[in-house]
């Protein structure tokens, strides 16, 4: 029975393991995506905000993320600073720049 706990503790821990490895790839590779691909300025309209709630042991954070579409049609949705996010409102118009997911500005 205790073979079986140890053995048990031992995936658990392999498995969280192996997510963190995940997270950690996946969020290279994004990084280098959005070096590697070139600052953009296009036409666009906000059509959606959110607040994500992120809650840990002692504290909680948040983060801000407005969804622009652009004169093409194509919904990006970027993360941006709290301070932004109360600036803007759905239905503002104006030249969003940004690089690959990275919020570079808007300016109307």
């Amino acid at each position: 029975m205790l073979c079986h706990r140890r053995t048990k503790n031992v995936n658990v821990c392999w498995c969280w393991f192996v997510l963190f490895i995940y997270i950690l790839a996946k969020n290279i590779a994004q990084f280098i995506e959005n070096e590697n691909s070139p600052v953009l300025t296009v036409s666009a309209v906000i059509v959606d905000k959110r607040r994500r709630s992120h809650h840990h042991q002692n504290h909680h954070t948040h983060s801000y993320h407005i969804t622009f579409e652009t004169q093409e049609g194509e919904l990006l949705e970027l993360r941006v600073r709290r301070s932004e996010y109360y600036e803007m409102e759905i239905g503002d118009r104006g030249m969003l720049t940004h690089q690959g997911t990275r919020y570079q500005g808007f300016e109307r």
